[in-house]
């Protein structure tokens, strides 16, 4: 939507709401609703502003300690919000709205570093410089419940029931079950301007995904976030309620298979052309794989998922077309790409998006030869490195992380540094159902 049509929209009463929204670390937005005469009339030309504790608190939205940005000390105040028109879009799923994401300035101008759009936003630019860009895709997995979600909270999450009761992977019968949610969502993701491939099912019970057309990284990044935001809100308007943990229970977690490329600036595939570059890309990608695993792994439960013959990743290797591999090599020629499987479906995209680019630059950079493929069962590759088994691994990967103090500075790295803190704290605090059920009489 440009701008002349939203100020047409709002003129004939088709439109009434403005849904202004910042990524927060867990890759949710957060905002406000707007008038759209508002919006039209102050926040375009004048922005607008948001406590700066959206980018310094836990999952529960707690304050918690240890971020220099925001604090109790520094008086919680205020950052910008300034909207990115190019992101404005219908919201068919709510009746008269419309969204444009926002970009986190301070009053003087500079970009919020801890940001997750302007984390990309660097990592983008650094392509840039040399006349490249950056197609990325997506594939998004999560799990259908039949129950509200106030439902699932009163259960104390307990008991639900899943859309399906069997495996439904590639299962069109399987899937026509739960079609009338899957899709509503589908054509409302269309509605909002995405570019809808397919759906399917897959392993887990009441497990599903929807994939959307590539796109230049900030696109993907941007619409990744609207999509999950999008398909929680319709699936709660169906009575119904969707999870994106990557790990539900003691089956198969669900991922987001994250697809790179690099091109020219004028969207020429460059992988096709120059061989040498695409192995440096990946040799880089498999070089940080563990030191960056927070932006790809980056809550307790994300490493629940790394499970033997889960078809998620355990052992650090490439391969061509080998599920099996944290990094799948696939596509021929212009289509030439690299999947990085070890994402969960709880990622924040523009962070693991940002730390394929930087793993991939380094690679170029540094000149890294890429090690021979890995053919077979990776799972069974026992004497090769693997992915960290913890948060708390993962954050000591990060801390010592030169790669990552290069590529998004010591303000970022120390920022995500305290998230992880914070998560590990809170659940190393927490008595767990496992404990009770495994101590309750018996201990």
């Amino acid at each position: 939507m440009t701008l002349d049509e939203l100020r047409s929209a709002t003129a004939d009463g088709t439109v009434d709401t403005v849904l202004l929204a910042l990524v927060d670390m867990q890759g949710r937005l957060q905002g406000k609703r707007m008038a759209a005469g508002f919006f039209l009339d102050e926040v375009v030309e004048n922005d607008a502003e948001g406590c700066n504790y959206l980018l310094a608190v836990d999952v529960d939205m707690n304050t918690v300690e240890g971020y220099e940005m925001s604090s109790w000390e520094r008086g919680y105040g205020d950052f910008t919000l300034k909207p990115d028109l190019d992101t404005l879009r219908d919201v068919p799923w709510q009746e008269g709205t419309v969204m444009c994401l926002a970009d986190v300035e301070w009053d003087d101008g500079t970009d919020v570093a801890a940001s997750p759009r302007q984390i990309l936003r660097r990592q983008i630019a650094r392509l840039a410089e040399r006349g490249w860009m950056a197609n990325v895709g997506t594939e998004l997995e999560f799990i259908v419940f039949r129950t509200t979600y106030e439902d699932a909270w009163r259960s104390g999450f307990r008991e639900l029931e899943p859309a399906n009761l069997y495996n439904v992977d590639y299962s069109l019968l399987g899937t026509a079950r739960i079609e009338p949610l899957i899709r509503r969502i589908r054509n409302s993701m269309a509605g909002a301007g995405m570019v809808v491939e397919d759906s399917k099912g897959e392993c887990n019970l009441g497990q599903h995904e929807i994939n959307f057309r590539y796109s230049d990284a900030l696109t993907t990044a941007d619409q990744h976030a609207i999509y999950k935001n999008g398909a929680k809100e319709i699936a709660a308007q169906e009575s119904m309620a969707i999870t994106f943990m990557a790990k539900w229970d003691d089956r198969e977690g669900s991922s987001c298979h994250i697809h790179c490329s690099l091109a020219q600036a004028d969207g020429t595939p460059l992988f096709a052309g120059d061989r040498g570059l695409f192995e440096r890309f990946v040799a880089g990608q498999l070089a940080c794989l563990r030191e960056l695993s927070l932006f790809f792994a980056p809550n307790v439960n994300s490493y629940k998922r790394f499970q033997h013959g889960s078809f998620a990743p355990t052992a650090i290797a490439w391969g061509h077309d080998n599920r099996t591999c944290p990094l799948r090599v696939v596509g021929h020629g212009p289509s030439l790409r690299v999947e990085n499987r070890m994402p969960g479906a709880d990622v924040n995209p523009y962070l693991a998006i940002s730390a394929m680019i930087a793993a991939g630059l380094h690679g170029i950079d540094n000149d890294l030869g890429l090690e021979p493929e890995y053919e077979g069962n990776a799972y069974l590759a026992e004497d090769r490195p693997h992915l960290p088994r913890t948060l708390r691994a993962a954050r000591e990967l990060f801390a010592s992380s030169e790669v990552a103090r290069e590529a998004f500075g010591q303000e970022t790295v120390d920022h995500y540094l305290n998230a992880a803190r914070v998560e590990l704290e809170a659940f190393d605090s927490a008595v767990t159902d496992w404990e009770r059920f495994r101590g309750f009489e018996r201990l």
